[in-house]
């Protein structure tokens, strides 16, 4: 699937082109999916006390948020190419936002783990978020358009973090208490969600010269199944090698992200025995690295691209894989406050700019079948952190020892990145489609400012 007129500069505070107007709306949207996906996650310990649950029931809710995701993440990305992610994304937002206000009626294990279940269907997104950015972007600039959308919707997990504790306390203060206080807390994203919903289909369109719909009956985009069905095009990402080594490293980076968000709190309130507001704001500091951190994992990508082509990206993402590992290992020995924030810090960094870097390779494997590669490797995430859950879940397993041996995990995935090769022929035809777009951002002319 070629589509035109992509954008090869990111005009950052611009809201007139179609392709700003999906930048900002997708990371918007990824973002405050955040917020309906993890926002039980800082108020667990209240949960926790509210409905009596083990360990281990804490840990099949944290793998039961990221299972389902891992089943809709492989199918978003072939009803992007179908219906298009503008259609997808308004679809996901307001019905991902009924589960988040219903989970409130949960008041049991059983019902509370069927609630995250459903809420997981959220994680998606990023998948749509992608895919959008994707097709918006030319290639001298689509890992930085990739790595700061899903950056700054990542940045949702440290906000969450942050600001679900407050919402809830406030809700306190009115005389609420506890046990219904989380529960009225949820409905605060479920409404932000919808909202976000209707905004998607108001304000962005799929691609630069309009949308699917009218893109294929004006005959400038194929039916998908005239050309590439479904199927096929699943297929063809299915067969292609390079897609599960990227998945794995998704599964090591992402997966690890999401199992953070999942954990920190309660980490941090249980081992350095702190209140959930402090322990709340230590754990949203990961998730707010996301602010700069995975747009410079996709700003390397691009330059490494400058210099090295697709194998500059591939040796980067590896680069940046490698140090996570290292970093989540030490992060794991910390014994003091001051030191876990430290390492914590750097393990995030690496951890988000390893993220930029996968989606920095993904859009150049098989444009054709843009959709399902973007859908397998951002289920790779989920299927990291659903694995990752299993070693938080055991009662006789410490939180310490379970990150080191995520870090340990890590440290042999990245290895896989280094599986990801390109023919001969696509290396020349990407260098050559660089300097093209590279050689247009550079001159001025008012086709370039249209874009």
């Amino acid at each position: 699937m070629e589509i035109r007129n992509k954008a090869n500069k990111i005009r950052l505070f611009s809201l007139k082109t179609p392709q700003m107007r999906a930048f900002h709306m997708s990371w918007f949207a990824f973002h405050v999916c955040f917020f309906g996906w993890f926002g039980i996650a800082p108020l667990m310990a209240v949960v926790r006390d509210d409905l009596g649950l083990t360990k281990t029931q804490i840990g099949n809710t944290i793998i039961a948020s990221v299972a389902i995701t891992v089943l809709v993440r492989l199918v978003i990305g072939l009803l992007c190419d179908k219906i298009g992610p503008r259609k997808a994304y308004t679809w996901l937002l307001c019905l991902g936002s009924l589960p988040v206000m219903l989970i409130g009626f949960a008041d049991s294990f059983e019902t509370f783990l069927l609630a995250r279940l459903a809420i997981g269907a959220i994680g998606a997104s990023f998948v749509i978020t992608q895919y959008h950015t994707s097709v918006m972007f030319g290639p001298n600039v689509v890992g930085t358009a990739n790595a700061t959308t899903a950056g700054w919707g990542n940045l949702g997990g440290g906000t969450t973090q942050i600001l679900m504790p407050l919402v809830f306390s406030g809700i306190v203060m009115l005389g609420v208490n506890e046990a219904l206080g989380w529960r009225l807390a949820m409905v605060v994203p479920g409404i932000v969600l919808f909202l976000t919903g209707i905004a998607y289909y108001v304000f962005t369109q799929d691609a630069p010269d309009g949308n699917y719909d009218t893109l294929r009956a004006r005959g400038e985009l194929p039916y998908p199944e005239k050309e590439h069905g479904m199927a096929h095009s699943f297929g063809a990402a299915m067969r292609d090698v390079r897609v599960w080594a990227l998945f794995i490293v998704y599964a090591a980076c992402f997966g690890v992200e999401l199992t953070i968000n999942n954990i920190a709190a309660i980490y941090f309130f249980d081992t350095f025995e702190l209140d959930l507001a402090t322990a709340g704001l230590i754990a949203g500091l990961f998730g707010l690295m996301n602010l700069f951190a995975r747009t410079l994992g996709g700003i390397f990508s691009d330059l490494f691209a400058r210099h090295g082509g697709l194998k500059g990206r591939v040796r980067w993402l590896f680069i940046a894989m490698l140090c996570e590992g290292v970093a989540l290992m030490g992060f794991a020995q910390m014994q003091t406050l001051a030191l876990a924030i430290g390492i914590m810090l750097v393990f995030s960094l690496f951890t988000q700019m390893a993220e930029g870097a996968t989606f920095g390779v993904v859009p150049f494997i098989n444009k054709k079948a843009l959709g399902a590669v973007a859908g397998i490797v951002g289920a790779g995430g989920n299927a990291g952190a659903v694995a990752a859950g299993f070693l938080f879940r055991s009662e006789s397993l410490s939180y310490q020892q379970g990150l080191f041996y995520l870090g340990l995990a890590v440290l042999l995935a990245s290895f896989c990145a280094l599986l990801v090769r390109f023919s001969p022929q696509v290396l020349a035809e990407e260098d050559a489609a660089y300097r093209d777009a590279a050689a247009d951002n550079a001159t001025p002319s008012d086709a370039i400012a249209a874009r």
